[in-house]
């Protein structure tokens, strides 16, 4: 099956439209900031209307002011005004200012390989709970490779 690639700018009103009657939005994301849980080759993820307030662990997808949309963990309770706190899973650096208008639906479970599962799955809730608890030290683990990387390359004359 030949499949072409759209941008959510493209479809972004008649998702808004689905998810408005009560439908669910189906897309596969693109990128790399929600390693290791979200792969850019073929993984789906579903989104209902987040009716309700976000919680903790929950992965809303919203818009940033620059239109841009943005698939991220929510990663401390909401803050006094109400809005969000999120980082990617593959991230350290914390996004703070987002609202609940910005955001557009919210991960009720995703498809790997043709599996289906749910964000209620127990096994998908740990690892929430153990990569948000990581958080402080990802900036260690990847920031530190990362530099330890570019010290190796300057060794090596790249």
């Amino acid at each position: 099956m030949k499949t072409k690639q759209i941008h959510l700018a493209d479809i972004y009103d008649v998702m808004m439209e689905k998810l408005e009657m009560g439908g669910r939005v189906n897309f596969n994301p693109r990128g790399t900031s929600m390693l290791p849980m979200l792969h850019n080759d073929g993984d789906r993820v579903e989104i209902i209307k987040a009716t309700a307030p976000l919680k903790k662990y929950d992965l809303p997808l919203y818009r940033r002011p620059d239109g841009s949309f943005v698939l991220h963990r929510v990663v401390r309770k909401p803050l006094p005004d109400g809005s969000y706190v999120m980082c990617g899973d593959n991230q350290w650096h914390l996004e703070y200012g987002i609202t609940h208008n910005d955001i557009i639906g919210v991960v009720t479970a995703f498809e790997r390989k043709g599996k289906h599962i749910s964000a209620k799955n127990p096994l998908y809730r740990l690892y929430c709970v153990v990569w948000v608890g990581i958080m402080p030290l990802r900036h260690l683990v990847f920031g530190g490779g990362n530099r330890l990387k570019g010290i190796l390359n300057r060794r090596n004359g790249k």
